[in-house]
């Protein structure tokens, strides 16, 4: 173990991605990696935050940095979190629990999918008092979305995160050539009656409809809006009208995202939308994003953009692939004090002064 307490299972961030692929078995790195289609978003969501530069301030460095917001009330230790990922067990044998542990060992807000391999209850003793979230995906009858809410609040959940952009599964290509199927052989800790958003269109005599009755409508989020006081966040917005839409039907924050380039193939960059969805929602609900976000140089854009909070995914996946538990506790670190150095370097002292103006004119 090094002078910083780290065992060293990645030196770097830049040495993540290709340790985790020496990890995993094919199946599990095609489901890690893949996105929709020929993986057009996937792509795009990378090259936004690529196009953007940052201004360095001189004479500016000095003084304490302080990292903490506050996300729907409550204090959390950084502006990133961990956005929800299904079936975590089967990337290492720790699965979320372990992602848990090092989330609540460091402060930082994760977010546990209705999919996930361990039962949320589990998460929750896992989790101690770390802030967390639970994901929801519309199942086909209200009571199970009802029942599952209320597991996630009485295991110390405090907010409930809607999946909006699921009605079906996109085509993700690259997934079924390795072979992973996840309404399959996955087991889902919540229990057996759990069902995944539909994989594909049945036909019924002229026309087609999902394969599971899990598309989630308006009035679905009126429904989980009435059945619980926790606040309510919307995921997979990526228009401005649909957003504002969302506030008035009682939302308490939107997620821009598009699934990590999972769904619609040829959707935009969430990056690229982020600033209109601000602008029409302002101040009556707190907006994050996540979506191709792997360096606190791209945390860093997203808040200038006007971001509260960023959401990272494959990266944690990948930092659990190589170390379980601890190669996320490593991978956080690392990406915090990553964090600390750019807004150093960028003169801001809190999350606060992260402004439009750290900015620099755009790669063209």
């Amino acid at each position: 173990m090094g002078e910083d307490g780290r065992d060293g299972r990645f030196p770097t961030l830049s040495d993540l991605e290709a340790a985790a692929a020496q990890k995993l078995p094919p199946s599990a790195w095609a489901y890690v990696q893949g996105g929709a289609g020929e993986e057009r978003t996937l792509r795009a969501n990378r090259e936004a935050f690529q196009r953007m530069t940052l201004q360095p301030r001189a004479f500016e460095g000095r003084g304490e940095i302080d990292l903490r917001v506050r996300l729907l009330g409550r204090s959390v230790s950084a502006p990133f979190f961990i956005a929800p990922m299904a079936y975590q067990g089967t990337i290492h044998p720790e699965g979320e629990s372990g992602v848990a542990r090092a989330a609540a060992e460091a402060g930082i807000l994760a977010v546990f999918s209705t999919l996930s391999t361990d039962p949320i209850e589990t998460i929750g003793g896992a989790s101690g008092d770390g802030p967390r979230w639970f994901q929801l995906y519309h199942q086909p009858e209200d009571v199970m979305d009802r029942q599952l809410i209320q597991r996630a609040e009485r295991s110390g959940c405090t907010a409930v995160v809607l999946t909006a952009d699921t009605p079906m599964l996109g085509v993700r290509d690259r997934q079924a050539r390795g072979g992973f199927a996840i309404d399959a052989s996955v087991p889902v800790g919540n229990g057996p009656g759990i069902v995944p958003p539909a994989r594909g269109p049945v036909r019924v005599g002229e026309t087609y409809r999902p394969a599971a009755d899990t598309a989630p409508t308006w009035e679905t989020l009126d429904r989980v809006r009435e059945c619980t006081r926790l606040p309510i966040v919307v995921k997979g917005i990526l228009g401005a009208e649909e957003a504002r839409r969302c506030v008035d039907y009682g939302a308490s924050a939107i997620l821009v995202s598009n699934h990590g380039g999972r769904q619609l193939d040829g959707a935009p960059a969430s990056l690229e939308v982020l600033p209109s969805i601000i602008d029409a929602v302002g101040t009556r609900a707190e907006v994050y994003l996540d979506g191709g976000v792997r360096r606190a140089s791209d945390i860093l854009v997203a808040l200038a953009l006007g971001a509260k909070a960023v959401g990272v995914g494959r990266p944690v996946l990948w930092a659990l692939a190589v170390g379980g538990r601890a190669g996320v506790a490593e991978y956080l670190a690392l990406l915090r004090d990553e964090l600390i150095v750019a807004m150093a370097l960028t003169g801001r002292r809190s999350v606060a002064e992260v402004d439009r103006s750290i900015l620099a004119v755009p790669r063209s």
